[in-house]
């Protein structure tokens, strides 16, 4: 081996070397700071503003109205087709 070859080696070998130690020194230095705000125990109560409509209740439509006979009717054959013979 020549000692240009041997020189080379050495220089990236160290290089490489000096590189590592760099990485791991950067990863320990990127702890955040100890001043960091946290968040709170608790959130906000609401954060949206409410409506003004009253509470929904079980018996209340919602806003669709009587379908057509003969919608109902194209219902009706349909859902006791899926009964006779399945979907």
């Amino acid at each position: 081996m020549s000692t240009t070859f041997k020189a080379l080696a050495v220089t990236f070998i160290l290089a490489g070397a000096i590189g590592f130690a760099t990485q791991q020194a950067m990863a320990e230095d990127n702890t955040p700071p100890t001043t960091a705000t946290r968040p709170a125990a608790n959130g906000p109560d609401q954060s949206s503003v409410p409506n003004a409509a009253p509470p929904a209740t079980r018996t209340e439509t919602t806003g669709q109205s009587a379908p057509d006979p003969k919608i109902k009717e194209m219902n009706d054959r349909e859902r006791s087709k899926v009964e006779r013979e399945g979907k």
